[in-house]
C-alpha cells in the first residue's frame, strides 16, 4: 500500500460520481452513499438533499468526511478519505451549482459507459418549491491511498 499524491487523489474523485458522506447525527457518527461532482476550480464536492435529517444535523455540525474508492480485487484498489466543511448554497449560486453538478455527474457516467438516469437529466425542469437544497463540502484535507 502507498500513499496516493494530491493529483492522483483529485483524479479518483473527479473520475467517479459516488462517494459515502460522514456526518454527525443526533451524537453519533452517519454514513450514507451520494452522488457527488468533484470542482477541480473550487477544489470542492458539489452536491445536494433533500430537507431532512442529514442537512439539520450539518447545519448544526458542518465538520464532514467524505470517501470515494475504486475497488478491482483485494489487491488492487484506490481510496480517498477527505475531511472539509459542509456550506449550504442559496438562489443563483444554488442553481448555478445545481447546473454545474448536473453537468458534471452527466459526463463521469458518461465516462464509464452507463446511462445517466433520469433524475440526473431532468433538474433543469425543477421548480422553485421542488428545489433541492444544494451544497458544497469545502476540502480541508485530502489524504489518498491505493493498493497495486
Amino acid at each position: 500500500m502507498r500513499a496516493m499524491t494530491i493529483d492522483e487523489s483529485t483524479k479518483l474523485l473527479a473520475d467517479n460520481y459516488i462517494g459515502r458522506l460522514g456526518y454527525i447525527s443526533r451524537g453519533r457518527g452517519e454514513i450514507i452513499p451520494i452522488t457527488y461532482y468533484y470542482d477541480p476550480e473550487q477544489k470542492s464536492i458539489l452536491t445536494y438533499s433533500g430537507q431532512g435529517g442529514k442537512i439539520e444535523a450539518m447545519r448544526k455540525n458542518p465538520l464532514v468526511t467524505f470517501q470515494v474508492d475504486e475497488i478491482s480485487s483485494l489487491e488492487k484498489w484506490k481510496s480517498v478519505l477527505l475531511y472539509g466543511t459542509f456550506e449550504e448554497l442559496e438562489g443563483t449560486d444554488a442553481k448555478y451549482i445545481l447546473r454545474l453538478f448536473s453537468e458534471g455527474v452527466k459526463k463521469a457516467i458518461k465516462n464509464k459507459g452507463i446511462p445517466c438516469p433520469d433524475f440526473i437529466e431532468n433538474f433543469s425542469s425543477k421548480s422553485n418549491s421542488d428545489a433541492p437544497i444544494v451544497y458544497r463540502i469545502n476540502i480541508d484535507e485530502i489524504n489518498g491511498r491505493q493498493r497495486d
